[in-house]
């Protein structure tokens, strides 16, 4: 069975900066390239096999002729239910908000967005929004905006290299300036903007923001202290391994591999890799399945039933499942 490497697809918001091409080898022509999305089968922005016999062909295509590539546990959606983001914030993102699964889908046509960040790396000073301090209304909100004070009422965290948030549908948030991210989420395209700090686009005019939606959908009380705690890491021989988020989307988990490890690509599900330090290989038990070499900012699909695999090499990996 074939382990796809992937070509993401790449957007030039305007808060983005260059660290992805500069650092992450993205051969993507824009400038600022602001996100590549890495493991994606959203018509906006589709991921590409690079290798293999479906070289060339999206992965949306493969799996719509596969779709037991996705296993057994996300067979009923009929499509690759997560997308998975590298994120180069070199200016504050918008004040935003994702709707839940129920409200997008009748209104959108497509999922909610809950996801989770990695922070790969953060300035000394980088922040994130997550929240409000206190409870607040439709008017309380609508006034600051227009009047430009909505950062009084967000709870801004400071972020630093390694942290782990959760971000369900309903929180507003914003990654904060300095900040580079691995994003999990939903397959969605769903944001409403609350806020963009009155910013100009490329046209010379102001990006649109979608109130009169986000008020609908957004948690207005108190946000949850997200203060980072201890962690739990399982040291082995050749690598160490945790566990970074399980939610009822998907489960990521963070190897450091020093030598090698091993692990099963069982029928129930797919699994992603996305390598975000080092370089390595991956390799399975069937002698038909050709080894792919992988480095930074790489990202592999492996599919459901693959079976038992090695990563080899020197590396910093997220491996996500559903």
């Amino acid at each position: 069975m074939e382990i796809m490497k992937l070509l993401p697809a790449g957007k030039d918001y305007l808060w983005g900066g260059t660290r992805l091409r500069d650092e992450f080898g993205k051969k993507i022509d824009m400038t600022p390239l602001a996100e590549t999305w890495e493991c994606s089968v959203h018509p906006d922005g589709p991921s590409v096999v690079e290798n293999g016999k479906y070289s060339g062909r999206t992965l949306a295509e493969v799996l719509r002729e596969h779709p037991e590539y996705l296993g057994t546990k996300v067979e009923d959606k009929k499509e690759l239910p997560i997308l998975m983001k590298l994120i180069d914030a070199k200016k504050d993102l918008s004040v935003q908000v994702h709707p839940n699964d129920a409200y997008a889908r009748e209104h959108e046509g497509q999922n909610g967005k809950s996801e989770m960040w990695y922070v790969i790396d953060a300035d000394e000073n980088a922040s994130i929004i997550y929240g409000f301090i206190h409870p607040v209304t439709e008017e309380l909100l609508r006034k600051a905006v227009e009047q430009g004070n909505l950062d009084k009422h967000l709870q801004k965290v400071k972020v630093h290299k390694g942290d782990i948030y959760y971000v369900p549908a309903g929180m507003v948030h914003g990654i904060g300036a300095g900040t580079l991210v691995a994003e999990i989420q939903e397959n969605s395209n769903v944001t409403y903007r609350v806020y963009d700090y009155d910013r100009i686009d490329t046209n010379g005019k102001k990006r649109e923001l979608h109130f009169d939606k986000a008020v609908k959908v957004m948690n207005m009380g108190v946000a949850p202290d997200v203060k980072q705690r201890h962690r739990f890491v399982h040291y082995y021989p050749g690598c160490s391994r945790e566990t970074l988020c399980r939610c009822k989307y998907f489960e990521t988990e963070k190897i450091e591999v020093t030598k090698g490890v091993s692990f099963v690509v069982k029928e129930e599900s797919f699994q992603i890799i996305l390598c975000i330090e080092g370089e390595g290989q991956v390799e399975t038990v069937d002698e038909n399945t050709r080894p792919v070499r992988f480095s930074k900012g790489d990202c592999l699909f492996l599919s459901a039933g693959t079976g038992k695999c090695y990563l080899l090499g020197e590396a910093e990996i997220l491996k996500v499942r559903c």
